[in-house]
This record gives structure tokens, C-alpha cells and sequence, in this order.
């Protein structure tokens, strides 16, 4: 098994892991063995969120495997999230730190803004906000986070959810460039206009649900689970799982599975040591829906809701 996941350059010279563990529904107890057994198997880039409620025990299981010499803070890759709910600029240096005390660290790595719609704040505690949206700007929002980065509570910032014109809106006003775009990204939903033009204006983008939401008992996606999916696991001695990251890894992606089972953990992070022919890559665009499986519909009539856009 590869120790060590290979990095991939950021635009500001920082260096991120090209694999990640996801942390979405997660659920607390889930979180905390998932991170160590990761870290534990090699993984050194783990993604989380203040709305994931599971910040605590993704710091927890950190702390304890630096403490038990596993790993230094420096080798691991943190990114957490801006919620919607902390969208107002006054609200967005107290939620970064609120996750930092949340992660037990002094920094994080990265620093996403969740989703260009902001929601209306109540507490901290109504972490999922409600439907109840605002219009704050997300480029209010922006400049606050590039204040994070001169404070040093993250090393770099980046974008998450957001649309090619939303985030060419950020490029144009920006005084610290994202880094990264994160966005749903697998077979069967490919973005291939948002990664060229990511790829044109220097910025990484990372798949969440990279195997989409599989759901065995209707053997769905059928990049997982059908004859040509089969016959490819077959030919490189792989799962089909490792299949769809490898390919993912070859378009420039850095995909993040989720999974709280070990041997499942340890599977997803074997997607390094091989390679998919340029003829198995091609044969993968068959997959491609245009369906995304998180639509976040509860948004759509927002003005800065972003999947109107073609990309």
C-alpha cells in the first residue's frame, strides 16, 4: 500500500494531497474512527465542515495520532467550511475560530466558503441555518476570509458550490486568490466545462461524493456496478470504486470518499499505483448523466443559488 497520497500544487505554492477522506454524514462516534484508521493508513488530507457537526471529533482523532507520533501537524492536510449561516462579514473571523477551537488546531489548511448563499443566523447552534436565506453578497463575505489568511488562522481559501461566473465574480475582485473549487464530481456527473475553465484560471477542483451516493440494494450507479464497470475492475485487478478515483485522480481532480468503514478506507486510498489507458478514460464519459445527486433544490429560487447555470 502507497504511505503517502502524491500532492498536487496549489496556485499560492502550497502543496494538497490529490486524495482526501470526505467527512460528510459522518455522525460523531463515525468521524473520530474513520480520521484514525485514515491516518493511520497514509491518508493526509481530511475535509470537514462546521455543518458536518463532527469538527470536534475529526480534531480529536488528530490531536491524539500527533500526540501518539502517527503524524506531525505539519504532514496533515486540514480543510473545513464556512457555514451559510456566518455569511455576514461580522460573522466571519468568530465562526473560523469557532472551528479552530472546534478542531483543537491554531490553523487550518484550508478554508472554504460553503455554498454562495448565505442563511440567516439565529446561533451557532442552528448549524444548518433554515430555509430562511439573506442576500448578503458573497463578496463581502470573500474579503473576510482573506483577512483569515493575513491572520494566519488558514494557510489558504477557496470556494465550494460555487458556478464558472461566480467564481470569475471572485477572481475579478478578489485580493487572495481561491485555491480550489469543491464540487459534486464523479462518472456519472462529470463537470467537464467547470474543470476547464478551473483549469484556465489556475484553481484545483475537488469532488465531493466522487462515487456518488451508492445504493447497492438497486446495484446504482452503474459506474460502480455494471458489466463495463465490472470487466474494468477485472482488467486492473482493482474494485470498481478504485476505478472511478483513479479516473477522477487522471482528469486533475482531488476526490474525497467518504466512508467510515476500515477496509473500505483502506480500498479508496489504493487509487495511486496504477493507471487507467487514455482508451479506458475515454470509455468512462458513457457515465455522464448531467444528474447531480445534491442539488441543495431548498435554495434554487435564490439569487446566488448556482447550478441555474449550465456550469
Amino acid at each position: 500500500m502507497t504511505n503517502r497520497a502524491p500532492t498536487i500544487r496549489l496556485n499560492n505554492g502550497r502543496e494538497m494531497p490529490i486524495l482526501g477522506l470526505g467527512t460528510w454524514k459522518s455522525f460523531e462516534s463515525d468521524a473520530y474512527h474513520s480520521t484514525r484508521h485514515a491516518l493511520d493508513v497514509g491518508y493526509r488530507h481530511l475535509d470537514t465542515a462546521f455543518v458536518y457537526e463532527n469538527e470536534t471529533e475529526v480534531g480529536q482523532a488528530i490531536s491524539e495520532k500527533i500526540a501518539e507520533g502517527v503524524v506531525t501537524r505539519e504532514e496533515v492536510f486540514v480543510t473545513t467550511k464556512l457555514g451559510g449561516i456566518h455569511h455576514d462579514p461580522a460573522l466571519v473571523e468568530r465562526a473560523c475560530r469557532l472551528s479552530l477551537s472546534n478542531l483543537g488546531l491554531e490553523y487550518v489548511d484550508l478554508y472554504l466558503m460553503h455554498m454562495p448563499v448565505g442563511q440567516k443566523f439565529h446561533n451557532d447552534s442552528n448549524v444548518h441555518g433554515t430555509l430562511e436565506l439573506t442576500d448578503v453578497d458573497y463578496l463581502d463575505t470573500w474579503r473576510e476570509m482573506e483577512k483569515l489568511v493575513d491572520l494566519g488562522l488558514t494557510r489558504s481559501i477557496g470556494l465550494s458550490n460555487f458556478n464558472a461566473a461566480q467564481t470569475e465574480r471572485v477572481l475579478a475582485n478578489c485580493r487572495i486568490r481561491p485555491v480550489v473549487n469543491q464540487v459534486e464530481c464523479h462518472p456519472g456527473f462529470q463537470q467537464r466545462q467547470l474543470r476547464e475553465h478551473a483549469k484556465r484560471h489556475g484553481l484545483i477542483i475537488c469532488a465531493y461524493c466522487p462515487l456518488a451516493r451508492p445504493q447497492p440494494a438497486r446495484q446504482w450507479p452503474p459506474f460502480l456496478y455494471d458489466e463495463h464497470a465490472q470487466n474494468l475492475a477485472k482488467k486492473y485487478g482493482r474494485t470498481t470504486a478504485q476505478i472511478c478515483l483513479r479516473y477522477l485522480i487522471q482528469l486533475g481532480v482531488v476526490p474525497l470518499p467518504k466512508s467510515s468503514n476500515k477496509a473500505r478506507i483502506e480500498e479508496n486510498f489504493r487509487a495511486f499505483d496504477f493507471e487507467l489507458s487514455p482508451e479506458d478514460v475515454a470509455g468512462m464519459e458513457q457515465y455522464h448523466t448531467g444528474q447531480r445527486t445534491v442539488p441543495f433544490s431548498g435554495m434554487s429560487g435564490h439569487k446566488y443559488y448556482p447550478f441555474n447555470d449550465e456550469f
